[in-house]
């Protein structure tokens, strides 16, 4: 049953991923053309240049907070990720012996002494 509801989650998660990749895209090339502009806007001394690359700039920003629903696709991303560690994680038991933190240490010494 539980394989049926990571196979059901990675479903869903596919889906919303698939349907949300041209906005993820579009958030990845407008925040790259942000960063440039942003490195251009420092670089550059003079006050018209500076003009001009905040315009830019913040046209690239207009179009990076139009492609918000991107962030649905990374979440979507990243519950895929989720799902595929916990598929493919195995069951093991934890076995403990006792609480007195010690108790190992004097049998691993036991162990040496016998050697």
């Amino acid at each position: 049953m539980k394989k049926f509801g990571l196979l059901l989650a990675g479903g869903i998660a596919a889906i919303v991923l698939l349907s949300n990749l041209g906005p993820m895209i579009g958030l990845a090339i407008s925040i790259a053309i942000l960063y440039i502009v942003f490195k251009q806007f420092v670089k550059t001394d003079s006050t018209l240049m500076k003009i001009g690359w905040g315009i830019i700039g913040l046209m690239a920003l207009m179009a990076s907070a139009s492609n918000i629903p991107a962030i649905l696709g990374i979440a979507a991303a990243y519950v895929l990720y989720l799902v595929y560690k916990k598929w493919n994680k195995s069951k093991t038991a934890v076995i403990v012996e006792e609480k007195d933190p010690f108790a190992n240490f004097e049998k691993q010494w036991a162990e040496l002494k016998k050697n």
